[in-house]
């Protein structure tokens, strides 16, 4: 049994959480379990991190990463081969079909590279939050010095 939740009543009391919202619903609706090709994800760093797929018997060309705002999309297509007439599959067990796998990314997580060795995909992401977004420390102004040249300013200058 699954339960379906309503985020209805977060929607009246919170501005700007759309995406969080977004994310949310679609995690909580059933997806059809396709596990293929396996993946991992592994966080190597504070702000970094690392899928790895194994995609055995791709090659570059027929792969495909594509780096949306908040989203990865990888899909595999295999190239249209001619059957070689003296080749009989007795069993094939390693799979070819067309895959789309989708990963939902945080803000400013960007794809920092990829690479293909040994029929596993790597792709590196690194958080890269921007200048203007990093806490900034504010200095703390004494009463001494600021507040003395302000009072000398207010005074009027003394008759003789």
């Amino acid at each position: 049994m699954r339960t379906t939740l309503d985020f209805s009543p977060l929607f009246r009391s919170g501005i700007g959480f759309d995406r969080v919202f977004d994310v949310l619903e679609t995690a909580s609706r059933v997806q059809p379990m396709d596990n293929w090709p396996p993946y991992d994800i592994i966080r190597v760093g504070e702000d970094a991190y690392r899928i790895v797929m194994a995609v055995a018997g791709f090659d570059r060309d027929e792969l495909t990463l594509t780096d949306r705002p908040n989203l990865l999309v990888v899909s595999g297509a295999k190239r249209e081969s001619e059957p070689d007439p003296d080749c009989l599959y007795l069993h094939k067990g390693i799979a070819e079909r067309t895959f789309e796998r989708r990963f939902e990314l945080a803000d400013h997580v960007k794809v920092a590279n990829a690479s293909l060795e040994k029929g596993l995909l790597t792709i590196d992401l690194q958080r890269e939050i921007p200048e203007a977004l990093k806490p900034r420390r504010i200095e703390i102004q004494g009463q001494g010095a600021g507040a003395a040249k302000a009072h000398a300013q207010i005074q009027a200058p003394k008759a003789a």
